[in-house]
């Protein structure tokens, strides 16, 4: 990927950071009302355009992780969401949000702790992480057909391992989401599709074996 960029928009009260790594444009930040983000503006993110309250909830739109906000001390004050959640997206990556700890990840990407967008096509030069290579290239559409079994509690630690050449393993509390926005799945223990060619999307089945896929 390249030498990594990050980008610190400071305010008085609150700064901004912003990992192009990481970003794969969905655009929350720049749809976003107010004058917090505007395209073709230098700076384009000004924190003291906006209330306090305003730039943390925008800023936690990011579903990538991208994005993060700082305290004027240094510290990332967001907090996980009470429930884990994975979306298994319309022919595009799995967006996960909670308390997440995906393993192998570098620890200078606070963001991924709270949200996250993962491949699932095979494709991204990035892997885990999304970078667009599934555009014009991966075809599902994100609809999920097992059930699972109901959680005891929804929250917790997520643990996200990607195993070479093979699936994602997710260790803990989450629900999927189908693409619909259909509540579809719940449970805690998952092997995840990540090769793009299982027959039983989003779970794994084997095929990765059998085509030879590499995540390097």
């Amino acid at each position: 990927m390249g030498e990594k960029k990050v980008f610190l928009y400071t305010g008085s009260e609150i700064d901004v950071e912003w990992d192009e790594g990481l970003c794969i444009h969905i655009g929350e930040c720049g749809y976003s009302k107010g004058e917090l983000f505007i395209a073709g503006r230098d700076p384009w993110c000004q924190p003291d355009l906006s209330p306090l309250s305003e730039v943390k909830e925008i800023v936690e739109r990011c579903p990538s992780g991208a994005l993060v906000y700082r305290t004027k001390d240094g510290q990332t004050t967001e907090t996980a969401k009470p429930e884990n959640t994975l979306t298994v997206s319309y022919q595009g990556p799995y967006f996960l949000k909670g308390d997440l700890a995906i393993e192998q990840s570098s620890s200078d990407m606070p963001g991924i702790q709270f949200r996250a967008a993962l491949c699932r096509c095979g494709l991204s030069k990035n892997k885990p992480f999304c970078d667009n290579s599934h555009e014009g290239q991966f075809k599902d559409y994100g609809a999920v057909g097992e059930t699972g079994e109901p959680l005891k509690e929804t929250g917790g630690k997520l643990n996200i391992t990607p195993l070479k050449d093979g699936p994602l393993l997710l260790s803990g509390n989450v629900t999927f989401k189908a693409s619909s926005g259909r509540t579809a799945w719940h449970g805690n223990n998952a092997a995840l599709c990540r090769c793009g060619a299982s027959k039983n999307k989003p779970f794994c089945d084997g095929t990765h074996k059998n085509i030879g896929f590499k995540t390097d």
